[in-house]
């Protein structure tokens, strides 16, 4: 079964292009905002290939997060605590 990313689109000056945030269903949900219609047109490429950059910056501060786990853990171990 293939998820499905919900998409909304807004018209307000005060927020920023793009915006990822959590969805009802605890899934992504991309916002965009259509203020920055031209802005977006123009960068439309190069926002187009954010997605690699992105889910390799996701994959290093994940990476970094399970080593510091991994040092607790090798520490508790250590120190006698069970876990």
């Amino acid at each position: 079964m293939e998820r499905q990313i919900e998409f909304r689109l807004i018209d307000e000056a005060d927020m920023p292009p793009i915006v990822i945030t959590i969805g009802d269903d605890l899934e992504p949900k991309v916002i965009l905002n259509s203020h920055h219609k031209i802005w977006m047109g123009w960068k439309r490429k190069m926002i187009g290939g954010v997605a690699k950059s992105l889910y390799d910056k996701i994959d290093e501060l994940l990476d970094a997060y399970l080593s510091d786990q991994h040092a607790f853990h090798v520490m508790d171990t250590e120190y006698g605590e069970d876990v």
